[in-house]
């Protein structure tokens, strides 16, 4: 039991090290991190916590072009706001010029200030999670040190959600906080920070893939079960099982609803696909896939009522979306058929995107490792990270903006897969040839011959990796 807790400890002070030493880096960067988005986002958080429209508009376009002077000047979009010889009171000028214009053009009612036309706001309009979510660090703190306290959280939850998830798919506690570690110093630790709604929607997403391995995993032993002690981790995993990765899941993906909810409608789809994908996998290979098809049926329905909820509510859904793209924000006419462009447009984005990789390969890289984690490693985790970069690439596809192809926020998503799947590379794999001995149970007990630890002949759903039973291991 002493060193049980002496491992627990520096596990714990590792996990608290990382966020520390983030933490401290991020200190050289409070503002100057605005987008254009950003004063969107603001302005409503701000009208919710009480200001007026009028109060709200003007405090958000002092922090954005106040962000923009300290902006660095490299090409990545959402870091260079700071157009060229354009000083912080023309910038504030500019801004308050367009309010009044789209003011006297009708744009009078809303939470958002009226930056753009009524239908270009209609976007932010149907994402008041971030805004609800910022309002008690913007009230406390202000909209410098609250915008940025705001991304710290996010990014150093999403990052210890990573490590959560590691851990409850079996993986070893280096592993773990590696995956920590490559969550804050990948793309996803910077697109946490920004002050916009993909930080969130970002965190969510890690919280619904933890969920997915709680919901895939087995339920340990506990004492009254069995009549012996599992221990300190059985004991934890007990109250951490399906029913709780359920919850998860469905709690995660309907909070990212109000977020962002094409990004949920997208992971839960993608989740749901490689669910059934596996099953199906699994089912030539006489293997019971009950559990993952209860997960792709949970996800399946998400996705589902994501949709028709977006529907009813009347948000903006993907002909909007191309129209925006196309149209230049709703400033010119809609196109009677805006696909046909569009799809030229998803065509000279992904052509112009794939040159960018060949130039700095650092993402092709970064997936040729998670292929390999894929090959030599059998994880719940893998199946899972591969529908959340799934989803990274669908979000982007459904935004072909040449003005992103320097950028990650749109893709973010697909940057989780190295984050999961790299650190499985620093766990050994299991050098054992011989047939898994079904008599002992994923805490490594013996249980009588042909029973689980409920009194029940189990089905065959493979082997044991890591200490967590799960359908894709090999046989």
């Amino acid at each position: 039991m002493p060193n049980i807790r002496r491992k627990q400890h520096l596990g714990l002070i590792g996990m608290l090290l990382i966020a520390v030493a983030f933490a401290g880096l991020q200190l050289t960067a409070v503002t100057g991190r605005a987008s254009p988005d950003t004063k969107n986002y603001l302005s409503y958080a701000l009208s919710l916590s009480g200001e007026s429209r009028q109060e709200a508009g003007r405090r958000a376009i002092v922090y954005s072009c106040a962000s923009g002077q300290h902006a660095s000047l490299s090409p990545v979009p959402w870091t260079n706001r700071k157009a060229v010889g354009e000083s912080e009171e023309q910038c504030v000028r500019r801004l308050n010029d367009s309010i009044a214009y789209w003011t006297r053009h009708g744009n009078t009612e809303g939470m958002t200030a009226p930056f753009a036309n009524q239908r270009f706001m209609a976007i932010f309009e149907a994402r008041p999670g971030y805004p609800l979510f910022l309002v008690p660090f913007v009230t406390v703190l202000g909209t410098t040190w609250g915008l940025w306290l705001a991304g710290l959280v996010l990014a150093l939850a999403g990052s210890v959600c990573v490590l959560l998830t590691l851990r409850a798919a079996g993986v070893s506690r280096r592993a773990g906080l590696a995956g920590q570690a490559l969550f804050l110093a990948l793309p996803t630790g910077t697109v946490a920070m920004n002050p916009l709604s993909d930080g969130l929607s970002l965190a969510l997403g890690t919280v619904v893939l933890l969920g997915c391995v709680l919901l895939l995993r087995d339920r340990p032993r506990t004492d009254l079960e069995s009549g012996t002690s599992t221990g300190v981790t059985a004991r934890a995993g007990a109250a951490a099982g399906p029913r709780t990765g359920a919850v998860l899941v469905a709690g995660a993906l309907a909070l990212m609803f109000l977020v962002r909810y094409s990004q949920a409608l997208l992971l839960a789809a993608a989740l749901a696909a490689v669910f059934l994908a596996w099953s199906g996998r699994l089912r030539l290979k006489r293997r019971q896939p009950g559990p993952v098809l209860r997960a792709a049926g949970l996800c399946g329905a998400l996705a589902a009522g994501s949709y028709a909820g977006a529907h009813l509510l009347g948000w903006p859904m993907g002909q909007d979306s191309a129209q925006d793209l196309l149209t230049h924000h709703y400033q010119r006419p809609d196109l009677p058929n805006p696909w046909p462009e569009f799809f030229v447009q998803e065509g000279v984005f992904w052509s112009a995107w794939l040159r960018r990789q060949a130039d700095q390969p650092i993402l092709p890289v970064l997936l040729a490792l998670s292929a390999w984690a894929l090959l030599r490693r059998r994880s719940v985790v893998l199946p899972i990270a591969l529908a959340a970069g799934a989803a990274g690439l669908l979000n982007q596809a459904g935004h072909p903006n040449l003005g992103q192809l320097y950028g990650y926020r749109l893709i973010v998503f697909l940057w989780l897969l190295p984050a999961l799947a790299i650190p499985l590379l620093l766990d050994r794999p299991p050098t054992d040839t011989a047939p898994h001995d079904a008599s002992r149970d994923p805490a490594g007990a013996e249980k009588p011959a042909g029973m689980t630890a409920h009194g029940v002949a189990p089905a065959p759903v493979g082997d044991t990796r890591g200490g967590v039973r799960h359908p894709m291991s090999r046989s």
